[in-house]
C-alpha cells in the first residue's frame, strides 16, 4: 500500500477574469491514477483549470466552462450551495468541459476537476443575485386526471421577451410518443401564456410529464430570471366530449365515442351580447353553486344570482349550469344571458359526469362567434398548422 501525501493548498490567481488554480494529484491507497516513488511521494503532475466564471457577482445565464492546461479531463462535477449539479460533457479533444445549463441568479457553485493522470483541482465562484425574479403558474396542478382536450398551460408573472429560448427549456415527455407543439399568446389575464397541444385530442391514459428546466433561464427585457425549475405530472382520464348544439337545443355526452345521454337546454339568446361562443371550449373548472352577477360580464344589472352546478368554459363568464328558472325554454329556443343552462337534475347529472379538460363543442347559428384563443382553452379552434405556427421556435 502506498501512502498518499496531504493535498496541498489551492494557488488561486486571477488570469483574463477566469480563475487559475492547480492542486497536487492525489495518489490513492490501492490502484492508484498516478505513479508514486518509492518513499511514497507522488510524481503525477499538478492539475491546472481555467474556469470562466469567477469571484462572487459572476455573471448569471452563462454555461460553465472548465479548462485544463495540459493534458485530458477525465471528469468535472459542478455543484450549487443546494446539492445540485450542472450537467456537462468534455470536448473531442479533452481539454474543456462545458456545462448544458446556465448558471442560476444567486447560486455558489464548487467545481471538482479531476485529470486523466489522476490530478484533482478545485474552484469556487458565486453569481450576482437576480435584480427581478420571474415566476410562473401551471396548469393542470401536480398529479392530476384531466380530460382528453386540456393543454399544458403556463402563465408568466412578468412579460417574455426570449420566448424562443424559455421554449426551449419546457421539455414534454408522454407514455406513448404523443406529438404536440408550444404556442405562445396574451392570456386573458394580460400576461404572456404558452399552451402546449397535440394534434388531436389526447388518447385515454397518456402520462404526461412537464419539466420546465428554467433555472439560469433570462425572460429578456424587463421580465427578471428564472431562479428554479418547475415540474408537473398529469395523466389524461377518460375519453370524453360534450356536444352542444344551438339550433336544436340540446346537449350530448359521448363517452368513447357512444352517447350516454342527451338532455334539452337553452343557450345564450343570439342578436346580441347575450349570445354564446361557439368553437371547441374546454371546461375549466367544476365550481359548484357559485354567485353571478351580470355586472362581472358587462351586462349591466340583468341578473345576480346564486347558481348550482356551476361549470366554467370561458374566463369571459359563458358556464354550463343549473337554470331552472328558464326551464320553459330548455329544449326549443336560446333565452339565457350566454350560457348554457340546464334544468337542475340534468344539470347535476351533467355535473357529476364531466371531468375538467372534458371538451365542449359548441356549435349552431345562434352563436356571437368563435371562442378566442385566450379566453379560456381556445387552443383548439385553431388549426394543427395554424397553431404549430404560434411556437417561438418555428
Amino acid at each position: 500500500m502506498t501512502r498518499t501525501r496531504p493535498r496541498s493548498p489551492f494557488r488561486t490567481t486571477a488570469l483574463g477574469g477566469t480563475a487559475v488554480l492547480a492542486a497536487a494529484a492525489l495518489t490513492a491507497c490501492s490502484g492508484g491514477a498516478g505513479p508514486a516513488k518509492a518513499d511514497g511521494k507522488d510524481t503525477a503532475p499538478d492539475t491546472r483549470i481555467t474556469v470562466n466564471l469567477s469571484g462572487k457577482q459572476a455573471r448569471a445565464g452563462e454555461p460553465v466552462k472548465v479548462t485544463l492546461t495540459e493534458g485530458e479531463l477525465r471528469q468535472v462535477t459542478v455543484t450549487d450551495s443546494k446539492g445540485g449539479t450542472l450537467a456537462g460533457k468534455v470536448s473531442a479533444d479533452g481539454r474543456t468541459w462545458t456545462s448544458t445549463r446556465k448558471a442560476a441568479p444567486g447560486t455558489a457553485y464548487t467545481v471538482v476537476a479531476r485529470s486523466a493522470t489522476g490530478g484533482t483541482a478545485e474552484a469556487g465562484f458565486a453569481t450576482a443575485a437576480a435584480g427581478k425574479v420571474n415566476k410562473l403558474t401551471l396548469a393542470p396542478g401536480k398529479n392530476t386526471t384531466v380530460g382528453i382536450a386540456h393543454p399544458l398551460s403556463i402563465v408568466f408573472d412578468h412579460p417574455v421577451k426570449n420566448k424562443a429560448e424559455v421554449e426551449k427549456h419546457l421539455k414534454v415527455t408522454t407514455s406513448n410518443g404523443t406529438v404536440g407543439s408550444w404556442g405562445w399568446m396574451e392570456d386573458w389575464s394580460g400576461k404572456d401564456r404558452v399552451d402546449w397541444r397535440p394534434e388531436q385530442y389526447w388518447k385515454p391514459g397518456t402520462k404526461v410529464t412537464l419539466d420546465a428546466q428554467l433555472n439560469g433561464v433570462d425572460s429578456g427585457g424587463d421580465g427578471g430570471w428564472f431562479v428554479r425549475d418547475y415540474t408537473t405530472k398529469v395523466t389524461i382520464g377518460r375519453n370524453q366530449v360534450v356536444k352542444v348544439d344551438l339550433d336544436s337545443h340540446r346537449l350530448t355526452l359521448l363517452r368513447d365515442g357512444r352517447e350516454v345521454r342527451d338532455v334539452p337546454m337553452s343557450g345564450g339568446t343570439p342578436g346580441g351580447d347575450k349570445a354564446s361562443w361557439r368553437g371547441r371550449t374546454v371546461l375549466m373548472s367544476k365550481e359548484g353553486t357559485i354567485n353571478m352577477r351580470s355586472e362581472t360580464v358587462g351586462l349591466g344589472d340583468a341578473y345576480d344570482k346564486m347558481v348550482d352546478y356551476s361549470m366554467r368554459l370561458t374566463w369571459s363568464g359563458m358556464y354550463a349550469h343549473a337554470a331552472p328558472w328558464n326551464a320553459r325554454y330548455m329544449g326549443n329556443a336560446n333565452r339565457s344571458s350566454g350560457c348554457i343552462g340546464m334544468d337542475t337534475p340534468d344539470a347535476r347529472w351533467v355535473y357529476e359526469q364531466v371531468q375538467v379538460g372534458d371538451p365542449f363543442e359548441v356549435e349552431g347559428g345562434d352563436a356571437k362567434g368563435t371562442q378566442a384563443l385566450n379566453n379560456g382553452y381556445g387552443d383548439w379552434n385553431l388549426s394543427w398548422a395554424d397553431w404549430q405556427a404560434k411556437s417561438a421556435l418555428r
